[in-house]
């Protein structure tokens, strides 16, 4: 190990590392203030049960989600598609050992997508969010007020709201 990497670690287990208090400080205290609505993404892209696979993968690649809500007409949130829902549909069964690239992909969502939700609301407080997805080892959660999708929040947006907390940052809906 040189002399830079020793450096490195002594500074972070001294406490500091990047500006933050890489000790814990008061973390949590600050943390238990943020809810959903602090760091969602509002108004995330949504697909219909009747667009295809091959429009999904398109969409996961030039924006890189995770995953898309799946609405109704009325925008109402009826299911979930993800990457690994879309791995699935390439899964080897008794019916299809070899299954055709193109047919999978030519499927509607309505066929492969998650139909039981685990959704959040803009008032869930961050620190149900972070064990849910802990406990559930989702990626992230659909938002919905009112019937509606209104935003997505992930893993990134609770790692980010947890360094806003580190550095005594409060929500700003309560500054």
């Amino acid at each position: 190990m040189t002399d830079a990497e020793i450096g490195k670690i002594s500074s972070f287990r001294s406490g500091t590392k990047y500006g933050l208090n890489t000790m814990g400080g008061n973390l949590m205290y600050e943390f238990i203030h943020y809810q959903v609505r602090d760091v969602m993404t509002p108004k995330p892209v949504k697909v219909r049960q009747d667009v295809t696979l091959a429009d999904v993968e398109a969409i996961f690649e030039e924006c890189n989600f995770n995953g898309l809500p799946v609405v109704d007409i009325d925008n109402k949130l009826i299911g979930m598609i993800t990457k690994l829902d879309l791995l699935k549909a390439f899964a080897f069964t008794e019916k299809s050992m070899l299954p055709s690239y193109r047919t999978i992909m030519d499927q509607t969502l309505s066929q492969v997508m998650v139909k039981e939700l685990d959704v959040v609301y803009p008032e869930t407080s961050l620190t149900r969010v972070l064990q849910r997805m802990i406990e559930t080892n989702y990626k992230s959660f659909p938002v919905v007020e009112d019937d509606q999708v209104t935003g997505i929040v992930a893993r990134e947006d609770i790692l980010r709201a947890i360094r806003r907390a580190a550095q005594g940052n409060m929500p700003a809906r309560l500054l």
